[in-house]
């Protein structure tokens, strides 16, 4: 019987990647180790109890007495913590899903690693802060990495069989999320609740709202590059508001193989807990004649700096992409709890990086995941202080 973690279980993705299991045989067909979760702690013990999981974990201390309660009399064991859950994600599993989000997943994935079996990644934060020691360690273990962003997803299977120096670019796709078509000048006024509702996908509040400020894509360029090996300047992004193609992979001989399918993340997620096989999957087919046509536009460069940021940030490699990614998770809080605007959420990254550039503690190449984590908490620091002084001024 083949074992299974799931880390983030009750976020869109750990709900999905349930829903399949569930569809496969659950407890009949998967055994399985961990589930972790957040303050969510009745949906996580129903889980648990469901998947008859040998462990639980909140990400909350205060939350460990409900989840015992929950739990009572199942069986599973309950726990709670970041060190609880780095220590569930060293229990052998032959497939893990990585799906917390932010950094807090980094630690939970490198761990997973060092059991060989196959790390399903959703956490793209993982590949942004420390794609080389990432890598390293999944070939250092035997281990797997399958990609589960929808776009890495798809850029995987365009790739399957193929030579990669073959290719030209890889071309992932956005929906331009909730403002795509808001005139500039409202972008400075927009709410959280605004930013917070996705025109085509269901997701959790906050990769919606990276959607918004194409953060999210952002992260996925850098993705990109960490995984595939391919040259930043070989990596596009289009605006794609159907969301049918999510991405393209174009060859030296003028080819171009896209990968297309509904607005499902079960698609992805589907695929790497079945690869190397295709199994039915409960999702929605595509039909092209009632979708009627499909669009495409280059990103406006002003609306989505972050764009812009993500080049600059492969071009100078070394912990930019730690400092990057924590930079933009802390002003990601700041705006949701109504300290700072929409649009100021890239001026704090772009002023983060800037500063610890010049410091000049972002130019070495992490040796060890010690120095993605201080890189990670330096980030946070500056840009704590950027806010602090904005708020002052």
């Amino acid at each position: 019987m083949r074992s299974v973690s799931v880390f983030g279980a009750t976020g869109s993705i750990g709900e999905s990647t349930f829903d399949l299991l569930m569809g496969q045989g659950g407890p009949a067909a998967y055994r399985t180790v961990a589930l972790t979760g957040g303050r969510n702690i009745a949906r996580l013990a129903e889980m648990a109890r469901t998947l008859g999981a040998e462990i639980a974990v909140t990400a909350y201390d205060d939350c460990l007495p409900d989840l015992r309660d929950a739990l009572s009399g199942s069986g599973v064991v309950a726990a709670a913590g970041a060190a609880a859950i780095a220590e569930a994600a060293a229990r052998p599993a032959d497939w893990t899903m990585s799906a917390i989000v932010g950094a807090a997943g980094l630690v939970p994935g490198f761990r997973a690693l060092s059991h060989g079996g196959t790390l399903a990644l959703a956490n793209k934060e993982s590949l942004v802060t420390a794609g080389p020691l990432l890598l390293r360690e999944a070939r250092r273990h035997g281990a797997r990495i399958l990609p589960v962003d929808s776009e890495h997803s798809a850029v995987f299977q365009a790739l399957a069989g193929e030579d990669l120096a073959s290719v030209e670019h890889i071309t992932i796709t956005a929906s331009g999320g909730a403002f795509r078509d808001w005139p500039l000048d409202r972008l400075a006024r927009a709410t959280v609740a605004e930013a917070s509702t996705h025109p085509n996908w269901a997701m959790g509040q906050r990769i919606t709202i990276d959607s918004a400020s194409m953060f999210n894509k952002a992260l996925e360029m850098i993705e990109t590059r960490e995984f595939f090996g391919i040259d930043p300047a070989r990596i596009e992004v289009l605006v794609h508001p159907e969301s049918l193609v999510h991405a393209m992979v174009g060859f030296r001989d003028g080819g171009v193989i896209a990968h297309l399918g509904t607005p499902d993340m079960r698609h992805a997620i589907g695929y790497a807990l079945n690869w190397p096989d295709r199994s039915h999957l409960p999702v929605g087919r595509l039909d092209l004649a009632r979708a009627g046509s499909l669009t495409f536009r280059a990103p406006d460069p002003v609306r989505y700096p972050a764009l812009r940021l993500a080049r600059e940030v492969m071009e100078a490699g070394g912990l930019c992409g730690a400092a990057f990614n924590a930079a933009k998770e802390a002003a990601l809080d700041a705006f949701i709890a109504g300290r700072i605007g929409f649009t100021v959420m890239a001026e704090v990254v772009e002023t983060v990086l800037e500063r610890l550039s010049a410091s000049g503690d972002l130019g070495n190449a992490p040796g060890d995941l010690d120095m993605v984590l201080q890189a990670d908490r330096a980030a946070r620091r500056v840009a704590a202080d950027v806010m602090t002084a904005r708020q002052g001024s």
